[in-house]
C-alpha cells in the first residue's frame, strides 16, 4: 500500500516550521500511544506512521531529501541523499523521547539502551570527471573508535562493569504519577545500567578513544554537488554495548575548465573564426568520453547552440533517468592583429554587402530610426 504524504499525515503544510510539526506530532502521539490504546493494532500503526513523518521532517536533511524525491529517497541504498533505510523502530522512539523528554520514555520497563554513536559528516571535493564517470577514492577521518584494550566495555582488562546500585541495572527509575508512567535516566549510571569500578587506563572508562581511519568511499556515476553518501556503522563509536553512529559523504564538485554542469546536461562553449561561421566547417569539440566532430552549417550565428544527444552525465545509476546531452554554444570570434592585406580585403568584402547579408543589424537600425522617430 502506497505511504501517505508525510505533511498530509501530520496535518501540516509543507513550509511548516519544526515546533509546528512537532505540535501536531505530539497531538497524534498522544492519541494513538500503545500505552494509551492497549491491543489496538491500528492505533499502534499509526503511531508509527506519525513517528516516522515526524522523524524525516524534524530533520533539514532528511526532509530536503524528501522534498525532493518523495518517498523514494528513503527505499533504497541510493544516493538520492543517502537516507536509505528510515522508519523502524529506533527512529520512532528518538522523536517521541524528543517531543516528550522522559514521559512514555520506555513504556513497557526494561533497561535503558546505551547511547548510540555520532552521525560524522565529511566533504568530498571530486573533479568533474569523476563526479560524472564515478570513482573509488579514499579518505581519512579523525573519529571515536571502541578501545581495543578493554573491547569498548570502560572496564580494565580482566574485569567487567557491575549492575548499579541505585537503578538495579535497570538504567532508569520509575514513578507513577496518576495515568503515566514518569521514568527518568538514573542519575548514577546516566542510562547504562552499569559502574565501572576498575576503569581502563587507555580510553579513561569511556570505551572509545579518537583515532584516525581510512576509508573507500564508492562514489556512483553521476553524482552531484550537495548529493550524500551514507556509510552505515562508520561514524564514532557508541557507548558500551550500543552502536556506532553513520558517516554522511557530502559531495562537492569543482568547478570544470571547459564545462558546466546542468543536472545530466554538459554545457560548453566554443569560439569559431568569422570565415567557419560564414562558410560553414567542421570542428572537434571535446567530450567527456573524447573528441568527437561538430559540423557548423553555413551563415551561423554567434551564440547557436548544437546538441550532442548522449554525451551528457548518466545519471541512471543514482535517480532513475537517463544519459544527459552536450551543448555547445558557438562563439564567432573577431580577428586580431590584421594585416595590411586582411584590413583591405575586409573593407572590400564591407563595400560589397548589403543589408540582406545582414539582417539583425539592418532590424536593429530600423527599430532605432523608429525609436527617435516616435519622440519627435
Amino acid at each position: 500500500m502506497a505511504k501517505r504524504d508525510y505533511y498530509e499525515l501530520l496535518g501540516v503544510s509543507k513550509d511548516a516550521s519544526n515546533q509546528e510539526i512537532k505540535k501536531a506530532y505530539r497531538r497524534l502521539a498522544m492519541k494513538y500511544h500503545p500505552d494509551r490504546n492497549p491491543d489496538d493494532a491500528s492505533a499502534e500503526e499509526k503511531f508509527k506512521e506519525a513517528s516516522e513523518a515526524a522523524e524525516i521532517l524534524t530533520d533539514d536533511e532528511k526532509r530536503a531529501a524528501y522534498d525532493r524525491y518523495g518517498h523514494a529517497a528513503f527505499e533504497s541504498s541510493g544516493v538520492h541523499s543517502g537516507f536509505g533505510g528510515f522508519g523502524n523502530a529506533s527512529n520512532f522512539s528518538s522523536i517521541f523521547e524528543d517531543v516528550f523528554g522522559d514521559i512514555f520514555s520506555g513504556g513497557r520497563g526494561g533497561r535503558s539502551q546505551a547511547q548510540r554513536g555520532s552521525d560524522l559528516r565529511y566533504t568530498l571535493e571530486v573533479n568533474l570527471e569523476q563526479a560524472v564517470k564515478g570513482s573509488n577514492p579514499q579518505i581519512v577521518i579523525p573519529t571515536l573508535v571502541a578501545c581495543k584494550e578493554c573491547g569498548g566495555s570502560g572496564a580494565k582488562k580482566g574485569t567487567s562493569p557491575v549492575d548499579c546500585v541505585q537503578c538495579a541495572g535497570a538504567g532508569q527509575i520509575t514513578a507513577r504519577q496518576g495515568f503515566f508512567s514518569i521514568q527518568q535516566t538514573c542519575p548514577r549510571c546516566r542510562g547504562t545500567g552499569k559502574m565501572i569500578g576498575d576503569p581502563c587506563r587507555p580510553c579513561r572508562g569511556q570505551g572509545r578513544v579518537e583515532e584516525k581511519r581510512t576509508l573507500s568511499v564508492k562514489v556512483p556515476r553521476g553524482v552531484d554537488t550537495g548529493d550524500s553518501i551514507r556509510l552505515t556503522g562508520q561514524g564514532e563509536a557508541g557507548g558500551p554495548g550500543a552502536s556506532a553512529g553513520d558517516l554522511y559523504v557530502q559531495i562537492s564538485v569543482r568547478d570544470h575548465p571547459i564545462f558546466k554542469r546542468d543536472g545530466e546536461n554538459l554545457f560548453c562553449e566554443v569560439p569559431i573564426s568569422f570565415s567557419d561561421a560564414a562558410l560553414g566547417g567542421e570542428l572537434e569539440v571535446p567530450t567527456l568520453d573524447g573528441r568527437v566532430s561538430l559540423k557548423i552549417p553555413p551563415e551561423t550565428q554567434t551564440g547557436k547552440l548544437f546538441r550532442l544527444r548522449g554525451k551528457g552525465v548518466d545519471v541512471t545509476q543514482i535517480r532513475g533517468g537517463g544519459i544527459g546531452d552536450l551543448l555547445c554554444r558557438v562563439l564567432v570570434e573577431t580577428p586580431v592583429r590584421l594585416s595590411k592585406r586582411q584590413k583591405d580585403l575586409l573593407r572590400e568584402f564591407e563595400g560589397e554587402s548589403s543589408d540582406k547579408q545582414s539582417p539583425q543589424r539592418a532590424n536593429w537600425f530600423a527599430g532605432v530610426k523608429r525609436f527617435f522617430d516616435g519622440l519627435n
